[in-house]
């Protein structure tokens, strides 16, 4: 249970309600509560992750004590131009989306959540949840299709014939 939790709170770039936790596991709002306190204590001091707990929300943080690296990391990874991983992240985003990190991720092969979250920086693409699933999904911004000359994602050259491969229904699909 600790670990599902776990993967949960990687995987959400942002708080999440006790309730939605408990609903996406299929669990009692009090099986999700130990799994906290379990991930608390795992996540403790010395550790560059922390569980941030607010009322009856909750979200794996950085550690507060390490915030002055985090922010000089960050902003090396948004200042210049994109990286060719950069760019194959917001072309799947483009083409593919609305698309949910691990479809984004079985399509690339890799992880995304820092390409995502640069690029959100960035105001490239938005982060918009879903009402039925714990997972948001990702899509361009407006201020990429501006920066583009398109009002739409469905004006990128060969966009029908892109979205719709059948290599990239089956991933998401599976």
């Amino acid at each position: 249970m600790t670990s599902i939790l776990e993967s949960i709170l990687f995987v959400a770039s942002k708080p999440l309600t006790i309730g939605k936790i408990a609903k996406s596991m299929e669990t009692d709002e009090g099986e999700v509560e130990h799994a906290i306190g379990l991930l608390q204590e795992k996540y403790s001091a010395l550790s560059g992750i922390h569980i941030a707990r607010s009322g009856d929300t909750v979200q794996m943080i950085t550690n507060p004590e390490y915030v002055s690296y985090v922010e000089k990391y960050t902003k090396s990874e948004i200042l210049g131009e994109l990286t060719k991983p950069q760019l194959e992240t917001l072309t799947v985003v483009a083409y593919r989306g609305p698309v949910t990190r691990p479809e984004l991720e079985e399509i690339r092969g890799v992880n995304c959540s820092v390409i995502l979250r640069n690029l959100m920086i960035r105001g490239l693409i938005i982060e918009t949840d879903q009402k039925d699933s714990v997972l948001p999904v990702y899509e361009l911004s407006i201020d990429a299709l501006r920066h583009m000359g398109i009002s739409s994602a469905h004006e990128l050259p060969d966009f029908e014939t892109l979205h719709a491969h059948v290599n990239l229904v089956q991933t998401q699909e599976e």
